[in-house]
C-alpha cells in the first residue's frame, strides 16, 4: 500500500515541486496551505508523514505557527513523523522544531536525492512507531485479560506452549471443557502470532444451519438459491492471510467435512452457485470440548480431518484443576465487574474466599466470573462475604433430589434456559453440552427456545 504523505506550504509552487518529485516515487500526495487545513486533514485522512514549512506570517524568520503545529502533532498524533522544510535563515527554527518533535529537516531550495532520503528513513520510523503502539496497545488489551492470570504450574506449562506456537503457522486444537477461556486463547494465539496485521474470523461450528453451511464457509454468487438477492463472502475468504478460528468444530456435520478437509489441503474452494476456483491463504485454530478418539470411532468425524487440525494440540485445563488460580481470578473479576457496576474498593473476606477455593467449579472460568459478577451486585458494603457466593443449583446436579434421569434432565435443561434468558446456546454452555445437542433436549422435553 502506497504510503500517504501531506505537504503544508503557504507557497503553492513549493507544494507543487515537492509533489511532483515525491509522486514520481510512488507515494500519494495530498496538501495544504496551512497548519489548520493540514490539522483538519488529519483528522479526516490517513497519513503516513507530514512535510512541514515553519513559516506562515509575514515575520518569515520565527516560525511561530509551524512550532505551534509541532506542538500539537505531539499530542494528537505522535506516531506521525514531521520533516520540517526552511530556509537557511531559519536554521534556529529548525533546532527549536527538533527538540520540539521533528523528526529532520530539508533546506529550502532542497536537493532531490536528500528530500527522498529524509522521507524514506522517517516513513520507516513511522512505520516502526505505529507497530511499537499497535503492539503496546495489544499488550495492555491482552493484560487486562483472564487469561494471562497463571499462578498454577500447569498454567504456566500450557503457556509455556501457547507462547511457542504462536509465532508458527502451525495449526492448533485446543481442547478442554467449556468455559475454560479456548476462545480468548484463540485470540491470544493470533495476536502474538505473524498475521496478527490481519483478521481473526470465527465462526461457531455448532450454530450453522447444515443447509448454510456451505454459504458460510465458502460465501455464494448473487441468484445462487432462492433468496440470494447478493453475494456473500465466505468465512475463509474473509480470513485470507489472517487466522480462521473455528469453534465447537466437532460439531461440522459429516457430510461437509470432506470440503472443508479440501481448502485445508490444497486452500481452494469455489463460492456456492461459482465455477471460480478461489484461493485462501489462512492459519487455522479450532476448539472443541469432545473426545475426537470417540468421535472418529463413531465415524461423526473425519480422521483425516482431525489430523489437518492437530498439529499442535492444547489441552486447557479445568479451572479445578488449576486452584492455585482461583482467588487472582476471582480478583481479577472483581475489578472488572466493579468497574462496570461503579462500585470502589471491593475486596472478598476470608470465608468468601475459603468458599470459593473449595467450590468444584464446573463452569470454570466463565462459571467464576458471572458468581463474582451476582457477588458485586449484592454486597451493599465494600466487602464480598460468602453470602453473596451464590453457587448456582444447575452446577451441583448431586443436589437434586432422586428421581427419573429424564426428569433430571429436563429440569437442568430448563433451569438453564431460565438463566440464560432464553438464549440456547448461552444454555448449552452452562450445560456443557453442544448447541446442537441442546436443540434435540428442547424438542425432547417441548421447552421453548427465545
Amino acid at each position: 500500500m502506497n504510503k500517504t504523505i501531506l505537504v503544508v506550504d503557504d507557497d503553492k509552487g513549493v507544494r507543487m515541486s515537492a509533489s511532483f518529485v515525491l509522486s514520481r516515487e510512488g507515494y500519494c500526495i495530498t496538501e495544504a496551505d496551512s497548519p489548520v487545513e493540514a490539522l483538519n486533514m488529519l483528522g479526516q485522512n490517513q497519513i503516513d508523514l507530514v512535510l512541514l514549512d515553519m513559516n506562515y506570517s509575514q515575520d518569515t524568520t520565527s516560525g511561530r505557527e509551524g512550532l505551534e503545529f509541532l506542538q500539537t502533532m505531539n499530542r494528537q498524533h505522535a506516531d506521525i513523523p514531521v520533516v520540517i522544510m526552511t530556509a537557511w535563515p531559519s536554521v534556529d527554527v529548525a533546532v527549536e522544531a527538533m527538540k520540539i518533535g521533528a523528526k529532520d529537516f530539508v533546506e529550502k531550495p532542497w536537493k532531490n536525492p536528500r528530500l527522498l532520503q529524509v522521507v524514506k528513513q522517517q516513513l520507516q520510523v513511522g512505520s516502526l512507531l505505529k507497530e511499537n503502539k499497535k503492539l503496546q496497545q495489544q499488550n495492555r488489551v491482552l493484560q487486562g485479560t483472564d487469561i494471562l492470570i497463571c499462578e498454577s504450574d500447569v498454567m504456566k506449562q500450557v503457556f509455556t506452549k501457547i507462547n511457542r506456537v504462536a509465532m508458527t503457522d502451525a495449526s492448533v486444537l485446543l481442547t478442554g471443557e467449556n468455559g475454560t477461556g479456548k476462545s480468548s486463547i484463540a485470540k491470544y494465539i493470533h495476536s502474538h502470532s505473524p498475521r496478527r496485521e490481519q483478521g481473526l474470523i470465527t465462526v461457531n461450528m455448532g450454530a450453522i444451519p447444515e443447509s448454510l453451511f456451505e454459504s458460510e464457509l465458502f460465501g455464494h454468487e448473487k441468484g445462487a438459491f432462492t433468496d440470494s438477492k447478493n453475494e456473500r463472502v465466505g468465512r475463509f475468504e474473509l480470513a485470507d492471510k489472517g487466522t480462521l478460528f473455528l469453534d465447537e468444530v466437532s460439531e461440522m456435520p459429516v457430510e461437509q467435512q470432506a470440503k472443508v478437509l479440501r481448502v485445508l489441503e490444497g486452500g481452494e474452494f469455489e463460492r456456492v452457485g461459482s465455477s471460480v476456483t478461489q484461493c485462501a491463504d489462512v492459519r487455522l485454530i479450532s476448539a472443541s470440548n469432545q473426545d475426537f478418539a470417540e468421535l472418529i470411532q463413531q465415524k461423526r468425524f473425519r480422521q483425516d480431518l482431525y489430523y489437518r487440525l492437530n498439529t499442535v494440540v492444547i489441552r486447557i485445563p479445568a479451572l479445578r484443576e488449576r486452584g492455585e488460580d482461583i482467588i487472582p481470578l476471582a480478583e481479577y473479576f472483581i475489578q472488572k465487574h466493579s468497574q462496570r457496576y461503579g462500585r470502589k474498593d471491593i475486596v472478598l473476606t476470608q470465608e468468601a474466599t475459603l468458599k470459593l477455593r473449595e467450590y468444584s467449579w464446573p463452569g470454570n472460568v466463565r462459571e467464576l466470573s458471572h458468581v463474582i459478577e451476582r457477588a458485586i451486585l449484592f454486597c451493599e458494603e465494600s466487602k464480598v462475604s460468602a453470602d453473596h457466593i451464590l453457587i448456582d443449583t444447575i452446577s451441583e446436579p448431586a443436589q437434586l433430589e432422586v428421581q427419573p434421569l429424564d426428569e433430571v434432565e429436563r429440569r437442568l435443561v430448563k433451569q438453564a434456559m431460565i438463566k440464560a434468558g432464553g438464549n440456547t446456546a448461552e444454555a448449552a454452555s452452562l450445560l456443557d453440552i453442544s448447541t446442537s445437542a441442546m436443540y434435540r433436549r428442547l424438542e425432547k422435553y417441548k421447552i421453548k427456545a427465545k
